[in-house]
């Protein structure tokens, strides 16, 4: 298949993940996937309110899809302010911090399954 006939388009990508998150889980799994549970479900209800969808999330990381820059870094602050204030609920050695990346560029649509 050549190049051409693949689509593209412009994307903001979103990547995030916990750091140390091998270590929370050897500690206490249980409470480390009831917290990761709840940041997820959290970080898809402010991706979707800016009309958006999250691609994929195994295990500690978590993939969305942005049509525009600015909705993924306003998501991003949104997703930041509201870590902060769970984390304040947490003992230090329970808070999850997320590192979290944005991407903008040209991704492919479709291609060979």
């Amino acid at each position: 298949m050549s190049p051409q006939e693949f689509e593209r388009k412009l994307t903001a990508i979103l990547s995030a993940d916990v750091a140390g998150y091998s270590r929370l889980m050897g500690e206490n799994d249980d409470a480390t996937v009831r917290t990761l549970t709840g940041h997820r479900e959290m970080m898809s209800s402010i991706i979707t309110k800016y009309q958006r969808r999250v691609i994929d999330s195994p295990g500690d990381n978590l993939l969305a899809e942005f049509e525009r820059i600015l909705q993924a870094v306003s998501s991003v602050v949104e997703i930041q302010r509201e870590m902060a204030e769970r984390n304040e609920e947490l003992p230090d050695d329970r808070k999850m911090e997320y590192r979290i990346g944005v991407n903008l560029g040209d991704v492919i649509e479709g291609g060979p399954n």
